[in-house]
């Protein structure tokens, strides 16, 4: 699939590759096609298409003057950080510019008694409580690839974790950024303060996937180590139990900082990848992380092990000791990665829906595995109901790739018939554009372009994704009245 959005720009390749070496050295301009198919896809590797040209700039001003030459001859920008996205986000334009901010890679200033860091957007998610841990402090949002994944990645995403559920995702975590618009000027969005006046572009800019800007500072939140992290992991023998435990335990009046769930297929992929210990013979696993103070985590622990066991756990075991939590945590977090050990290929599905529809909504991806004739490992942030069902194919045979797309189209479908939304926090992308048709109608389609065209006029920043046109929507929408009824009653609308 490639990005075909066509921008008619005013300067040739050539021209181009010119004027981007009078701005940064020559070496950090990648043309050659060997040099551009590194950046061919993002984690969602179905999606790939060669960039025109590659930059990789060391400096704010070097940016500016990317961006304003961009602008000036009607370049196609798409910016990228360490390129661990699963929607498509940073997939390149063929015609365009790939902006690579890999050498945005320093810790500027930490604070610890503000409990604030500015980072460059490069800095790896993990690296930041890394620096921070002598402090005492660490950044909360920690996604399965934080060993990996930047932080202006993360704002562009609205990335979460496993603590997003107590702690939040990154829109509330962070404090102040620095972009670069297209016209290439420098604005600081939001402030030195707990809060800041006028609109909240803070928010705005967070989860914008690249459209609206480009990050080259951002502030962070830093939180305190708490006295102590206890982990509780459960297993069930059927999964619609563990789904009713999940809102079972929130409504016992317990926020967890985590509430993770994995499926059969998840667990045994996970366990022989980690050896984390996981019940082989459980139908599914709920991990709940507690933390606070001594005497809080003590209570809540016999309190959610009370509520696991009224739910039909069928084992409730807590972690020993650290490491034993530490390990519990690495098999959920290497379960993607586990997963790729099993397939030939997965595609990773990530929609939000109200918790109470867990059990439901699992039994329909149950009987969608069975329609479609594809696997499914789930693994989740059960929580906050951020499902990331792991759909299993192999890209090899013929129509299969095709098969996979519409079962995780009628997935997010479903997230959107039961009152939740297509994505949590892996974005919209290229990947889930026809189901934003779904979720809104067009007054409000119209208004996401109003927004994009405030910032980008000439919809030069990640053209093309996130945000589909109401002629792609008629299309779409004509498309699924031609297939007539669907199979399962919850899409049946579809």
């Amino acid at each position: 699939m490639h990005n075909c959005e066509t921008i008619e720009s005013s300067i040739n390749k050539t021209e181009l590759i010119d004027a981007l070496q009078a701005i940064v050295d020559n070496d950090s301009v990648l043309f050659e096609t060997e040099d551009l198919t590194p950046y061919e896809c993002d984690g969602l590797s179905a999606y790939h298409a060669l960039p025109l040209v590659v930059v990789l700039p060391e400096t704010i001003e070097q940016v500016q003057s990317i961006l304003s030459l961009c602008h000036q001859h009607k370049v196609p920008v798409v910016a990228r950080g360490a390129g661990t996205g699963l929607s498509g986000g940073a997939l390149p334009h063929e015609q365009g510019v790939l902006l690579s901010l890999a050498k945005f890679k320093n810790i500027i200033h930490i604070d610890p008694r503000r409990r604030i860091a500015k980072v460059q957007p490069g800095v790896r998610n993990l690296a930041i409580s890394q620096a921070v841990d002598q402090y005492g402090l660490y950044y909360a949002p920690d996604p399965s690839s934080q060993i990996a994944c930047t932080i202006g990645g993360n704002v562009a995403e609205n990335s979460g974790g496993v603590h997003c559920l107590k702690y939040g995702l990154t829109v509330h975590n962070i404090q102040q950024l620095k972009i670069i618009t297209i016209e290439g000027e420098l604005l600081t969005i939001g402030g030195s303060g707990l809060d800041s006046s006028g609109y909240d572009l803070l928010a705005l800019m967070t989860g914008s996937e690249g459209m609206l800007g480009v990050i080259v500072e951002v502030t962070v939140k830093l939180l305190p180590k708490p006295d102590r992290a206890q982990v509780l992991l459960a297993a069930f023998n059927d999964v619609v139990k563990a789904g009713e435990a999940v809102g079972n335990i929130i409504a016992a009046g317990i926020i967890p900082a985590g509430l993770e769930m994995m499926d059969k297929l998840a667990i045994k992929a996970a366990e022989d990848f980690v050896h984390a210990g996981y019940p082989l013979d459980a139908e599914a696993i709920l991990l709940c992380e507690l933390d606070g103070t001594n005497e809080e985590v003590s209570e809540h622990v016999l309190q959610v092990r009370d509520v696991l066991k009224r739910s039909g756990a069928t084992e409730v075991r807590t972690a020993r000791d650290e490491a034993e939590r530490l390990i519990f945590w690495k098999g959920r977090k290497a379960a993607f990665p586990a997963v790729g050990r099993i397939s030939p290929d997965y595609y990773c599905m990530d929609g939000t829906i109200p918790r109470k529809q867990l059990p439901r909504v699992l039994k329909t991806m149950a009987d969608l595995s069975e329609h479609y004739n594809l696997p499914v490992a789930n693994v989740f942030h059960a929580g906050d109901g951020n499902l990331h069902p792991l759909i299993l194919y192999d890209a090899n045979v013929p129509g299969e790739l095709e098969r996979t797309e519409e079962f995780g189209g009628k997935i997010l479908e479903l997230c959107v018939e039961v009152g939740g939304t297509i994505t949590g926090e892996h974005g919209v992308g290229m990947e889930k554009i026809n189901q934003m048709c779904v979720q809104f109608n067009s007054p409000e389609l119209s208004q996401f372009h109003a927004v994009k065209a405030a910032f980008d006029a000439q919809g030069l920043l990640n053209p093309g994704k996130a945000v589909p046109t109401l002629h792609r929507c008629a299309e779409f929408g004509a498309m699924h009245v031609h297939k007539g009824k669907l199979a399962f009653p919850e899409l049946e609308r579809f």
